[in-house]
């Protein structure tokens, strides 16, 4: 998992830097390199961190 990944946290916002179209996501969980994000224009998604950094979003 990548560093910033790793500092991710239940309700954190982050968006998808290969799905902008997604749009912001919150943070549902993080537990090893899975982290289970909510996004506004594509649900709930499952991501292994391990291959995709996503990039937090500090304000919307």
């Amino acid at each position: 998992m990548s560093d910033m990944n790793g500092l991710l946290e239940p309700g954190s916002l982050v968006r998808h830097p290969e799905q902008p179209d997604w749009g912001v996501g919150q943070v549902q969980s993080n537990i090893g390199d899975t982290i289970t994000v909510n996004f506004r224009e594509a649900g709930k998604v499952v991501i292994d961190g391990s291959r995709i950094e996503l990039m937090p979003v500090f304000e919307e």
